[in-house]
């Protein structure tokens, strides 16, 4: 199987039409067609469901797609560290995380890594720890930061010097924003928004339960997220109250929403972590290299 068919078939599925995908790629469109029936036959699947004016995936073609976008983004991520190589110190450093202002530690070192080598571009992906963990193991980002709780036992780890408070986001016209500190009683009987993630942990290694206790099971989630912009939006509608953390939601005077931390306090660890036996680029290991002398520093 040829990386250029599976440009090819890429091709195809987002433009939806032959005729548009071979004009795209400079091909003719018997010869688009005779590859993808020879893809098709390869694998023994059909990929495709073609009518006379448009041409879509079927459920094996859905799958296939998701994997041969993986292998591509691979392939050009692989040339391009390659070439940076054969340059001044050069290339792409990809990082994922969940949304938390210890993203700022992260800045401040890019901010210095700007000025030594201004060729390394930084690119961030946000996410859950599922998400962000998933494409540290395919490969696709080359660190990872995660607030805890999180399972780091299988990756290098190094500690962020910082730790996020968790709190609540509320309309300041709430009563319970008259308050200075929110505590589990408050949230008894009150439509909760809460975090997919710190919900979905075990209750062996959940925070959030041993904060709350045997008051667990009495909480009235409403609804759960993912990033905490889509959480406050939510709230400003007045669905509800958000647990989420410090600092990442805009509670400036100009916001009709405030910030209330959980008491007794609680507060999350974060890591930043990479794959054990990682080989990385130039540019990678540059940002790595710095990143520890920083950290050390604080």
């Amino acid at each position: 199987m040829e990386l250029r068919v599976l440009r090819y078939f890429l091709t195809v599925a987002r433009e939806g039409s032959i005729t548009k995908a071979a004009n795209f790629l400079h091909v003719t469109q018997p010869t688009l067609s005779r590859q993808l029936k020879d893809l098709e036959q390869t694998l023994g699947k059909k990929l495709f469901n073609r009518s006379s004016h448009s041409i879509s995936l079927t459920d094996e073609g859905v799958l296939f797609k998701k994997r041969a976008e993986e292998i591509v983004y691979m392939v050009d991520k692989l040339e391009t560290e390659f070439r940076s190589m054969k340059q001044m110190v050069s290339g792409d450093v990809y990082i994922g995380g969940g949304e938390t202002d210890a993203m700022r530690h992260i800045a401040r070192i890019i901010k210095v890594l700007q000025g030594k080598y201004p060729n390394i571009r930084y690119h961030l992906y946000s996410g859950n720890e599922e998400d962000v963990t998933e494409r540290l193991d395919r490969g696709m980002l080359d660190f990872g930061i995660l607030i805890e709780p999180a399972d780091i036992s299988k990756y290098n780890h190094l500690r962020i010097p910082a730790k996020d408070l968790w709190g609540v986001i509320m309309r300041k016209d709430s009563p319970l924003a008259a308050k200075d500190t929110v505590d589990s009683a408050d949230l008894l009987h009150l439509p909760l928004i809460c975090s997919r993630q710190a919900m979905s942990q075990s209750y062996s290694k959940n925070e959030f339960a041993d904060w709350f206790g045997e008051d667990m099971d009495k909480l009235n989630i409403v609804t759960t997220y993912n990033l905490a912009y889509n959480a406050a939006l939510m709230v400003e509608e007045g669905m509800g109250y958000a647990i989420t953390l410090d600092k990442i939601v805009n509670t400036s005077k100009e916001s009709a929403l405030c910030f209330r931390p959980l008491e007794p306090k609680l507060e999350s660890g974060l890591s930043l972590v990479w794959k054990k036996h990682q080989v990385f680029s130039a540019a990678a290991d540059i940002f790595l290299k710095t990143v520890q002398i920083e950290f050390t520093r604080q």
